[in-house]
């Protein structure tokens, strides 16, 4: 069943198993200070377990606490924490996934107590950044470098640039948090020159293992980056080589607004994203956004609207939905409630600082997740 879903596909010399991917996914289980704790182990050897061809770790960052989002956010700045991202790496691949690091500065999201940087002084839920001069970006640009070869070093098959949600690298993108006069503002071509300046030194550090992009195609926002700019710089990062796009929509300042909560209730709601990035590159191109059904992904694929599926809350939700689609058991699914995501229940604990817990699980898994962690 599903013939497209589960059929292999190549990145750069490494083979997935199928189409099938762990999208990143915050979700608080580091440990204070962005350590590899023993409840981020169990979550990614589960995630692992659960059939995906890749599983991709959620945000490390390159620069702490500047580039933090949270203090909870995974540190890949520093060969302090190289032991725990050695034993993360190790537990996916022992459960049979790839395993590829996302690696990120915040900038204007950043949670650090300092003033955060940016491109340009925007203001951001009542902070004022700081822009950052040319000295700075040139030091940010090594130290996602950096981050990337301990990612590397410590056995992960591939390193993911986040580019999406509105962090450093889709902020220097943006006409809406943009305004710089130098060679890094104004035009496109100058707005994407951090981007591809990263991605540059970045595939130096790491040589031979790919290097993926979480893509922010649409900001959902008015003034803000389009597809007409977005598609233009796909086809910049292809032709700098980059390995594949993960494609997705909206940003912080765009999530809860009414009609992009409308939008995120129905199944699929970034793949024509995705489709139109597609259609400009010839890498893999990954599409994420509520794949509730195995019928829906499969015909995504059949159809060339994208090459993999992301799974982000519907793999957290249930681990077993690739083994449940394949074996024909679909009705047996639990499924991520979007009742439930527009109203926050997970989100609301991650802004608190508490690890979430999804409320559709079994009362056994609740209260055993509750016994452990809690």
């Amino acid at each position: 069943m599903y013939n497209n879903l589960f059929s292999e596909i190549t990145i750069k010399g490494l083979t997935l198993k199928n189409r099938l991917t762990m999208a990143p996914l915050y979700l608080g289980y580091a440990g204070e200070g962005g350590t590899v704790s023993n409840m981020l182990l169990d979550h990614y050897r589960l995630m692992a377990g659960s059939g995906v061809a890749m599983v991709v770790v959620e945000n490390a960052t390159v620069d702490h606490p500047c580039g933090s989002g949270s203090n909870r956010t995974l540190r890949a700045d520093t060969d302090d924490n190289l032991d725990g991202l050695k034993r993360l790496s190790a537990v996916i691949k022992q459960e049979g996934a790839l395993a590829c690091l996302q690696i990120n500065h915040a900038g204007r999201f950043a949670h650090a107590t300092q003033e955060p940087v940016a491109p340009s002084a925007v203001n951001t839920f009542g902070r004022m950044p700081r822009a950052l001069d040319r000295e700075e970006i040139a030091s940010v640009m090594v130290k996602y470098a950096e981050a990337a070869a301990r990612a590397k070093s410590a056995g992960f098959d591939m390193v993911e640039l986040h580019g999406g949600t509105g962090y450093l690298l889709a902020q220097f993108l943006s006409p809406r948090t943009n305004h710089r006069t130098d060679e890094y503002g104004g035009s496109l071509e100058n707005r994407q020159r951090f981007a591809l300046g990263v991605l540059s030194q970045v595939k130096k550090a790491v040589g031979e293992i790919p290097v993926g992009y979480r893509f922010l195609a649409d900001e959902w926002l008015p003034d803000g980056l389009k597809p007409e700019e977005s598609r233009q710089f796909a086809i910049s990062l292809a032709k700098e080589g980059i390995d594949y796009i993960s494609v997705m929509g909206g940003t912080y300042e765009s999530f809860l607004l009414p009609e992009i909560l409308e939008k995120s209730r129905q199944e699929g709601y970034m793949l024509d994203l995705a489709a139109e990035i597609r259609a400009q590159v010839d890498v893999p191109v990954i599409a994420a956004g509520r794949f509730a059904t195995g019928a829906f992904a499969d015909r995504a694929i059949r159809d060339g609207k994208t090459d993999l599926i992301g799974l982000a809350r519907v793999l957290w939700a249930d681990p077993k939905w690739p083994e449940k689609i394949h074996g024909g058991r679909e009705d047996d699914i639990i499924h991520c409630d979007p009742d439930c995501l527009n109203g926050g229940a997970c989100m609301q604990m991650v802004m608190k600082g508490r690890p979430a817990f999804c409320v559709a699980w079994p009362a056994e898994k609740m209260k055993a997740w509750k016994t452990k962690f809690i």
